[in-house]
């Protein structure tokens, strides 16, 4: 799927702070280029809670933007996930 940034708030922060809710797996959501069309609210270092899931389990993971400047693709890394129980 893709980024419905409807489900993307921000929570503030000096590096700023997201959550972001979607049924993606967090494979999806790290590729590059799946934050493409919020680049402009994204800054390096930013960071994104994702609630996700994956084979319908319910997952959390950490992601940090590594590469975010206007046009440019945005990149991302996630740290391990830990799964709702």
């Amino acid at each position: 799927m893709s980024l419905d940034a409807t489900n993307l708030a921000k929570l503030g922060g000096v590096n700023q702070l997201f959550l972001y809710r979607t049924t993606d797996a967090i494979a999806t959501v790290i590729a590059s280029g799946y934050f493409n069309s919020v680049t402009n609210y994204l800054r390096q270092f930013d960071v994104i809670v994702v609630v996700g899931s994956t084979g319908g389990t319910p997952t959390i993971d950490m992601v940090t933007i590594t590469s975010a400047s206007g046009a440019a693709t945005v990149t991302s890394t996630a740290t391990e996930g830990v799964t709702a129980t």
